[in-house]
């Protein structure tokens, strides 16, 4: 339970801005413009349901327009609020700026428990909070861009692209109106599992720089490393899948709302989905430890901890008794500003959020990109460089008949050298290359400066400088 005196979520943002502004030399005015949020719109809607009509509150909150279109997830939740939205809204500024993505921040939500409504019952109010965000153009390709978040997926997305079309008619651009749709629906490969993709390429990154694994007292590769996961939804699900089953990483831990599993010798992460799958939670699954107050896990020994559900769960009353020496945060604030300080004087390392997870807008990002192009990435080269690659492996299967047993090529060389790379691949390795230099650009403030404790203030810093920068060439 977060204690009594522990800022908001909102303040929460404010204090980790704050602290890094402090660090740089805006002019006061700039750095207000930069901080605050530039509208929220709330919206209340009625759609006959059961035979009564029904009244939702929606809000869309736009933070900073430096660059255009602004960019965020829409979630659906009861504890959707003004607060949370604008919070989540100045993360996307930051998270955007940081990994060079050219949107502004946004953020939506819907107060709603997705889980009440028959699926059709959730059509028509997507269908209908969609018209009403669109008719004052916050769904648009060029202005306003929401894609998925909590509560939300594909099928939501698809119908908010179609309701958009519906609307405009002409607008040749219309699919790119939201990221994260169906394949079918103009959506990109990759981009379900991507913000899971960026936690692992994240920590791939962080464990090439030694200097950075001391600082958290660890050392080696992922290979082996305990893994304690919060939150077994799509991010959570994902990152622990690719981080056992590539990396070598145990998933010791896995919590979920019904309580946690723990088993020291390691967790099957895809047998644990199938049970949540089958029976709504991980009670009773049998090949670990169940334990009913799941936050206790959080406190259990491992190399690598992994907040991936909501925000403020390592908080004041909690933050003291983490053992994790390294914290990589998969969910939007799921660390407080309280807990952020006592967990940096106890020498805790924490990937920050608006880095970590941002496979997820890096990859909104390529399938807007696709969706403006009209074109899916690989069509044009793929076979033009399978066709390059061809003329390499003929001349050195020439060179192989030539010298016989004195030199051979390896026996599955010619297939993996000869495929060209489709849109999947081509989007991995975009997400894998931000991350990245993201993270480089983060270490290099981190390392220079002698008033810059950790990649928080670091991540802030590069993106508020970004941030002013757009401003001052608009002329602010």
């Amino acid at each position: 339970m977060t204690a009594t005196n522990e800022p908001s979520f909102r303040e929460s943002v404010d204090l980790m801005f704050n602290r890094a502004a402090s660090l740089m030399d805006l002019p006061p005015g700039l750095e207000e413009k930069i901080r605050v949020c530039n509208a929220t719109y709330t919206v209340r809607f009625g759609v006959r349901l059961r035979g009564d009509i029904h009244t939702f509150t929606g809000y869309r909150s736009v933070h900073s327009e430096h660059m255009e279109p602004v960019k965020g997830g829409i979630r659906y939740a009861t504890a959707v609020n003004q607060d949370e939205v604008e919070a989540l809204a100045a993360l996307m500024t930051y998270k955007c700026a940081l990994v060079e993505t050219p949107f502004g921040g946004s953020k939506g939500g819907l107060c709603i428990d997705p889980r009440k409504y028959e699926e059709h019952e959730l059509e028509q109010i997507t269908r209908r909070f969609a018209y009403e965000l669109a008719k004052r153009d916050l769904i648009n390709p060029s202005q306003n861009v929401p894609a998925p978040d909590m509560g939300t997926g594909e099928r939501e997305m698809a119908w908010m692209a179609d309701q958009y079309a519906r609307m405009n008619t002409t607008d040749i651009n219309s699919r790119a109106c939201v990221t994260g749709k169906p394949l079918n629906a103009g959506g990109i490969a990759g981009r379900v599992e991507a913000t899971g993709r960026g936690i692992q390429y994240a920590l791939r990154e962080f464990f090439r720089h030694p200097e950075d694994m001391q600082k958290a007292g660890l050392s080696g590769k992922l290979d082996g490393k305990r893994v304690i996961v919060q939150g077994l939804g799509n991010v959570g699900y994902h990152a622990a899948k690719f981080l056992s089953e590539e990396d070598g990483s145990k998933i010791v831990g896995i919590i979920e709302w019904d309580g946690a599993l723990y088993n020291p010798d390691g967790i099957d992460v895809e047998s644990v989905r199938q049970w949540i799958v089958k029976h709504g939670g991980v009670s009773g699954y049998p090949d670990a430890t169940h334990s009913a107050e799941g936050g206790a896990v959080l406190e259990e020994d491992c190399d690598i901890l992994v907040p991936a559900a909501l925000e403020g769960v390592i908080n004041l009353s909690n933050a003291d008794r983490i053992k994790a020496p390294l914290i990589i945060e998969a969910a939007n604030g799921p660390v407080t500003a309280g807990a952020d300080e006592i967990l940096r004087k106890k020498g805790t390392v924490i990937i920050p959020d608006m880095y970590a997870n941002a496979g997820g807008v890096t990859v909104s990002y390529f399938e807007w990109v696709k969706n403006l192009s009209h074109i899916r990435f690989g069509r044009m080269q793929r076979r033009q460089e399978e066709a390059r690659h061809e003329l390499i492996v003929s001349e050195l299967e020439r060179l192989d008949r030539y010298l016989g047993d004195a030199w051979s090529m390896s026996p599955d060389f010619k297939a993996k050298y000869l495929r060209g790379a489709d849109e999947l691949e081509l989007v991995r390795s975009g997400l894998d290359d931000t991350m990245r230099i993201a993270y480089q650009s983060m270490r290099e403030v981190w390392h220079s400066r002698d008033d810059v404790e950790d990649l928080r203030t670091a991540a802030y810093i590069v993106a508020i400088d970004r941030v002013s920068k757009s401003y001052r060439a608009k002329g602010l």
